[in-house]
């Protein structure tokens, strides 16, 4: 009998519900983008329509670019990874801070439809992260005895 790995690049479709994840992501996002364009459009008219562009622009950003970075960490031993999600996490809110500060100097946008978008897309993107980690089926394996023993040497 074979011994069974229990590394996630050995295993097929182990990144199944980040890829869930980010699929049922950008489906939320695209969602709210066309609800928040069409309500802030005819709300506030074209500062509106900025400001819920680049609320989505922002939010869904910044919630699906941490689904992109452990996709790209997935196959890393455990340091490496866990250093690509803290360097992704630092970068992007720096440069969620950068284009705060830059469009704070700016007022072609509707700062309510910006915060509500932002919002929205933050709750959306990860509700929808959610559901497609959650409904998804990975199997997985418990040994008997502990990890470095092999299936055959268990019998």
């Amino acid at each position: 009998m074979r011994p069974v790995s229990s590394t996630p690049e050995t295993v097929p479709g182990s990144d199944a519900p980040l890829r869930a994840a980010l699929r049922y992501g950008l489906i939320g996002l695209g969602v709210l983008v066309v609800a928040s364009v069409a309500i802030a459009t005819l709300v506030a008219g074209m500062p509106g329509l900025w400001g819920a562009l680049l609320g989505a622009a922002i939010g869904g950003g910044f919630i699906l670019t941490t689904v992109v970075s452990v996709l790209l960490g997935a196959k890393l031993p455990p340091q490496m990874a866990g250093m690509v999600l803290l360097v992704s996490w630092v970068a992007k809110l720096l440069v969620v801070l950068v284009i705060v500060a830059v469009l704070n100097q700016f007022d072609f946008y509707s700062r309510p439809a910006l915060f509500f978008t932002v919002v929205g897309a933050l709750l959306i993107v990860l509700g929808a992260e959610t559901y497609g980690v959650v409904s998804q089926k990975v199997p997985y394996v418990t040994t008997r005895a502990g990890d470095g023993e092999t299936a055959s040497e268990q019998e």
